[in-house]
């Protein structure tokens, strides 16, 4: 009798419509936990099921399906899904921000999804375009209770919710996917604004949290997914988060300055990254799986494994549910609205 596997350290994503022979080889490798889905693996709600469904078939043990669903301009399932707007749309209209995070859950779930990497916790400067629109407000006390209550909806529908981009990207200009962006504040500064909304949806039972890449210099040399200061002392230590760290994509350029990528997945795994993202660069995720050694963490492992999607309705009861035909019509007429 062959040992399951336990949630590995590694999430990878797949190249298409189907999974190749290659890939469902690397899907069952110990160190691979989950697999991550973007636009070009999407086409319509039944064939993206049976992806996840030769996902999990293909792995000997358990494995996690995430994707970037916030809504606005990071929303990669659209045809047959409900198109969210932009979180920024919610402070005018904060009674449906609850709403639109259980309609964006229940409909990943439906289809076999875990989870979203949601809500955007970066409080907006009116600085940095990658962020922008993505963020709930300009206002640290706005965003909080805004991406507060998105976070209870996606509970509510039975996801755990993933808090990013700590301890906040909103105050750099240069986008993390093409440099590495340096903030120049201090401490005290970050923890008077950008922090707020992470305390708060900590204190709350926050499940899960992802690290910007992005230097905090007078703080930590080191980027915060790389930073043992961060995540250890920061994070862990003072603000008590008990949840999962994600590395945000290692192959973005902000991550670039670790090295090549088994030593990139070494910093941010010693800096106390729970999992790690190698998105776009199958060669690299591979190289990365072989050279991380196979190793039991109980303690990561059970805290991977409440990023379990808990599923209450198949997609043809959530549709005909009174709860979501409502709700898909005022998040549609909130969106047409913001467009």
């Amino acid at each position: 009798m062959t040992t399951e596997y336990p949630i590995g350290p590694v999430m990878l994503d797949v190249a298409g419509l189907t999974l190749t022979a290659q890939e469902k080889e690397v899907i069952n490798h110990p160190n691979t936990g989950a697999v991550i889905f973007f636009a070009r693996n999407y086409h319509d709600p039944e064939q993206i099921t049976q992806l996840i469904n030769d996902i999990r078939k293909a792995r000997n043990g358990q494995i996690l399906i995430a994707v970037d669903q916030e809504g606005g301009r990071v929303q990669r399932f659209q045809n047959g899904f409900t198109r969210l707007p932009p979180a920024c749309c919610y402070a005018d209209t904060p009674e449906l921000a609850e709403t639109a995070g259980w309609l964006m859950a229940a409909e990943l779930l439906a289809v076999g999804v875990d989870f979203s990497f949601a809500p955007v916790l970066d409080v907006d400067c009116g600085i940095s375009q990658v962020i922008g629109n993505r963020s709930f407000s300009t206002e640290y006390m706005t965003a909080t209770a805004l991406a507060s209550a998105f976070r209870k909806g996606m509970n509510a529908a039975g996801m755990a919710a993933t808090g990013k981009h700590f301890p906040g990207h909103g105050a750099v200009a240069v986008d993390s996917h093409l440099a590495l962006p340096v903030d120049e504040r201090d401490l005290d500064s970050i923890w008077a604004k950008d922090l707020v909304p992470f305390k708060t949806l900590i204190d709350e039972g926050l499940e899960a949290i992802m690290p910007a890449h992005v230097v905090y210099k007078n703080v930590d040399p080191n980027p915060a997914g790389f930073s043992r200061y961060w995540i250890q002392d920061i994070l862990r230590k003072e603000l008590g988060f008990k949840g999962v760290v994600f590395s945000d994509d290692l192959s973005m350029e902000g991550a670039a300055f670790a090295g090549d990528y088994p030593e990139r997945a070494r910093l941010a795994q010693d800096a106390g990254c729970d999992m790690l993202l190698v998105c776009n660069n199958p060669a690299a995720a591979e190289k990365v799986l072989n050279d991380l050694p196979i190793t039991s963490n109980p303690q990561r492992e059970e805290r991977l494994s409440k990023m379990q999607g808990k599923t209450m309705m198949n997609r043809e009861q959530l549709q005909n549910s009174p709860k979501w035909q409502q709700s898909s019509r005022l998040i549609q007429e909130l969106t047409a609205n913001y467009a």
